[in-house]
C-alpha cells in the first residue's frame, strides 16, 4: 500500500502514524497443490487488511526469505540468514528515518523467524521497537486448526492450504492433493532422540507436504484469516497506544 502513494502523500502518512506493518515471507515450495508464493501471499494479505482497518503504514511484502532447505523443489528461491538479516535490518532503519519508530513484521514462513527475532532485539537497543507476528502460531488460530482439521501438518497441509483457499483460490490445485498425500511426510523435519536434525525437506517428503490438505475448506480458511486479522489488529492497536516506558528495556536490577 505505501508503494501506491507519492512521496507528498507518504509524507502526510508519515506524519500521522506510528505504527508500520512489514509482510514478510517467501517464494519456496508448497507442494504440487500451492503456489510457490503461498507464505508471502497470506503475509500480504493479512498486513494489508490489517493497515485498512488500523491506519497503520504497510510497507511492500519481501517475497523471499530463509528457504534454503526447499531448494531442490523448483521454482524455490533463497537468501542466507546473514543476508536477510542485513535487509530486513536496513528496511526497519529506513522506516525510522521516516519517524516509525513501532513496526510489526508479519511474518509467513517459519524458517524467516529466527532471524526477525534478533532483529528485534538488537533494534530494541536502539529504541526501535519491532515485533514478529505469525498466523499460524497465533493460539487462537491454534484452537482452530483443532477444531476445523482431524489433520495437523503444518507446511502444504489441510490449514495452510485452507488460508490459501481464502485469499487466493485460484491458484490451489484441488487435482493435485493425492498427489500431495502420497508423498506427504506426516511431520515437518526429522526428530531423533530429542534432537531436530538439519536437514533438507527433500529427505523427509517427496511431495514437500506434510500430512493431508482434503479437509481444507474455503470457509476454513475465512475463519482462520478472520481470527488471525483480528489478532494483528488488536496488536497493531496495543502498539500504537504503549507508552514508551514500557517498550524500553529495564536497566540494572537493584
Amino acid at each position: 500500500m505505501l508503494e501506491n502513494y507519492s512521496w507528498k502523500s507518504a509524507r502526510r502518512i508519515f506524519q500521522r502514524r506510528k505504527v508500520a506493518l512489514v509482510p514478510v515471507g517467501s517464494t519456496e515450495q508448497h507442494g504440487p497443490h500451492l503456489p510457490l508464493g503461498t507464505d508471502f501471499f497470506t503475509a500480504h494479505a493479512l498486513a494489508e487488511s490489517a493497515a485498512r482497518d488500523t491506519g497503520a503504514i504497510c510497507t511492500p511484502v519481501v517475497p523471499v526469505g530463509v528457504s534454503a532447505h526447499h531448494r531442490q523443489f523448483w521454482g524455490t528461491l533463497w537468501v542466507s540468514p546473514q543476508t536477510f538479516r542485513q535487509y530486513m535490518r536496513e528496511v526497519a532503519t529506513s522506516l525510522e528515518y521516516h519517524g516509525i519508530r513501532r513496526m510489526i513484521f508479519v511474518n509467513g514462513h517459519g524458517g524467516n523467524l529466527s532471524s526477525l527475532q534478533e532483529i528485534s532485539r538488537s533494534l530494541r537497543a536502539e529504541k526501535v521497537y519491532s515485533f514478529v507476528y505469525q498466523w499460524w502460531t497465533d493460539p487462537s488460530v491454534i484452537e482452530l486448526q483443532s477444531r476445523f482439521f482431524k489433520s495437523k501438518g503444518t507446511h502444504a497441509g489441510a490449514m495452510e492450504t485452507a488460508m490459501v483457499l481464502a485469499i487466493r483460490p485460484e491458484l490451489v490445485d484441488t487435482k493435485r492433493y493425492d498427489e500431495a498425500v502420497r508423498g506427504a511426510a506426516v511431520q515437518f523435519g526429522i526428530t531423533k532422540f530429542g534432537a531436530q536434525l538439519p536437514v533438507d525437506t527433500l529427505e523427509f517428503s517427496e511431495s514437500g507436504s506434510t500430512l493431508d490438505p482434503h479437509e481444507a475448506t474455503v470457509e476454513a480458511g475465512k475463519r482462520i484469516f478472520s481470527t488471525a486479522l483480528e489478532s494483528l489488529e488488536t496488536l497493531t492497536h496495543w502498539l500504537e497506544k504503549a507508552r514508551a516506558n514500557d517498550l524500553e528495556p529495564k536497566t540494572h536490577k537493584g
